[in-house]
C-alpha cells in the first residue's frame, strides 16, 4: 500500500507538470496564432522566430519529463534558426518540427488538463478501495495504480506527438552536418592562415636574417681579401657558419610543413623518433600499422637516444612492414598530434613518463597519448593554442579529439582520424 501511494504520488506530480505545461501551451498557441497573423502583415515577422523558439523550449521540457518517467529519451529534430531575418522566418514556417510542436501543444492543452482532473477524482475512491483491499483483505492495491497508468498514457501520447518523422530527422541531421562542416571549414581556414603566418615568421626571423648576415660577411670578405687575407678568411669562416645555420633553419621550417621523416620512415618510425627526443620515457605501441624495419639515427640537430620502452611489441598485434600506410594527410595530422601532446607533457605536465598508442581501425586511425603529469588541461577553445590547433587540424579531416585531464592527472588525448585503408 505504501509503495502504491508513492507511485501514485509521483504519477500525480507528473500529471500536475503536464497540466502546467498545458496552461503554458494555451498561451503559446495563442501567441503563435497572433504572431502568424501579424507576420502576414510583415509587422510580426521579427517575432515569429522567437515564438517558434519558445515553442521548442516547451516541447523540450515535455521531452525531458517524458524521458524521466519512461526512461527512454524522446528524439528531437529541428532546423537551425540562424542567419538573416528572412531566412529565419522561412525556416520557422517550413520546418516540419514547428507543425508537430503546434499539434502537440494543442493536444497537450486537452489531455494534459483532462488527465490531471481525472487523477484528482481518482484519489479519494482509490484510497478507500485500496484501503479496504490492501488493508483489510491483505491484497495488492488495484485502484491507485490507475493513476500511474494515466501518467504513462500522457507520456505515450506526448512521445507519439513529439517524435519527429524519419524525413524530418534526416533533414535536421543534414542541417546539423552542414553546420558542423561549416564550422570545421572555418577552423581549417583559420589553422591554415596561422600556419602560413608561422612559416612566414620563421623564414623572416630565422633563415632570411641569417642569409642577410651571410651576404654581408661575404661582401666584407671580398673587400678586404687583397689587403687583409687573414680577416677575409675569418669572415668566410663566419659566412660558412651562417650558411649552416640558415640550412638548419630551413630544415626546421620544412619539417613544420611536412616532416620528411614521415616519408622516409612512415608514421611509426616518425613517432618513435619523436618519443626518443621528447625528454620523457615514452612507451610506443603500434597495432596493425606499417612499421619501419629499424629506427635509424636522427639528423644531427635531433639526436635520438635508444630506449628499451620503445621496442615494438611482439605477438599477433605487432606492427608489420607489409601493412598498408595511411594517407599522407592522415599521417601528418597524427604526427603533429603526437608532437604537440608530447611537447605539452614535457613542458607543462611535470610528468616523466608517457605512452603513445597507434591503432589501425577498420575505417580510422586512432592515436592515444597519455602522461602521468598533474593534469588540468582545458578542453575546447579555452585550451592552449597548441590544443586549439590540434583540434582544428583533426577537425579538418573530419576527425574527433577527446581530452581527459582531471586535476592531479593523468592526461589522456584520444584522436580518431577517418581513413580508407
Amino acid at each position: 500500500m505504501r509503495d502504491a501511494i508513492k507511485g501514485a504520488g509521483r504519477a500525480s506530480f507528473h500529471l500536475l507538470g503536464g497540466a502546467a505545461i498545458a496552461l503554458l501551451c494555451c498561451l503559446g498557441v495563442g501567441l503563435a496564432l497572433f504572431t502568424a497573423v501579424l507576420a502576414v502583415t510583415v509587422i510580426g515577422a521579427g517575432v515569429l522566430p522567437e515564438t517558434v523558439l519558445l515553442l521548442r523550449r516547451l516541447a523540450g521540457w515535455e521531452r525531458r519529463r517524458t524521458a524521466a518517467l519512461t526512461g527512454t529519451p524522446v528524439p528531437e529534430a529541428y532546423l537551425p534558426l540562424e542567419g538573416p531575418l528572412p531566412a529565419r522566418v522561412r525556416t520557422a514556417v517550413t520546418d516540419p518540427g514547428t507543425a508537430r510542436d503546434l499539434i502537440w501543444a494543442a493536444g497537450q492543452l486537452l489531455y494534459g488538463l483532462v488527465l490531471w482532473w481525472v487523477s484528482l477524482l481518482l484519489w479519494v475512491p482509490a484510497l478507500l478501495v485500496d484501503g479496504v483491499v490492501a488493508g483489510l483483505a491483505g491484497r495488492r492495491p488495484v485502484a491507485l495504480p490507475l493513476i500511474g497508468a494515466l501518467a504513462g498514457l500522457e507520456a505515450e501520447w506526448s512521445r507519439a506527438l513529439l517524435t519527429p518523422t524519419p524525413a524530418a530527422a534526416r533533414d535536421a541531421a543534414l542541417a546539423a552536418r552542414v553546420e558542423q562542416l561549416t564550422a570545421t571549414r572555418a577552423g581549417a581556414i583559420a589553422a591554415h592562415g596561422a600556419e602560413l603566418r608561422r612559416i612566414e615568421r620563421d623564414l623572416h626571423d630565422g633563415a632570411q636574417a641569417r642569409l642577410v648576415a651571410l651576404s654581408m660577411r661575404i661582401g666584407l670578405a671580398r673587400r678586404v681579401y687583397d689587403s687583409d687575407p687573414a680577416t677575409a678568411r675569418k669572415l668566410l669562416d663566419d659566412a660558412q657558419t651562417q650558411a649552416e645555420e640558415a640550412l638548419a633553419e630551413l630544415r626546421h621550417v620544412v619539417r613544420g610543413i611536412h616532416p620528411p621523416i614521415l616519408t622516409d620512415r612512415g608514421l611509426t618510425g616518425a613517432v618513435r623518433a619523436l618519443a626518443a627526443s621528447s625528454g620523457l620515457e615514452v612507451a610506443v605501441s603500434v597495432t596493425g600499422l606499417a612499421d619501419s624495419p629499424a629506427v635509424q639515427p636522427e639528423q644531427p640537430e635531433e639526436p635520438e637516444r635508444p630506449s628499451a620502452d620503445l621496442r615494438p611489441p611482439t605477438g599477433p598485434l605487432a606492427p608489420t612492414t607489409d601493412a598498408p600506410r595511411a594517407p599522407a594527410a592522415v599521417e601528418a595530422a597524427a604526427y603533429f598530434v603526437v608532437a604537440e601532446a608530447l611537447t605539452n607533457a614535457a613542458k607543462h605536465s611535470g610528468a616523466t613518463r608517457a605512452s603513445v598508442a597507434l591503432t589501425r581501425a577498420p575505417a580510422a586511425l586512432r592515436v592515444r597519448v597519455a602522461d602521468e603529469g598533474r593534469g588540468g588541461a582545458e578542453a575546447g577553445e579555452r585550451g592552449g593554442s597548441g590544443l586549439v590547433g590540434m583540434r582544428r587540424r583533426v577537425a579538418a579531416l573530419d576527425g574527433t579529439v577527446r581530452l581527459t585531464s582531471p586535476e592531479g592527472g593523468p592526461t589522456v588525448i584520444e584522436v580518431e582520424l577517418p581513413c580508407v585503408w
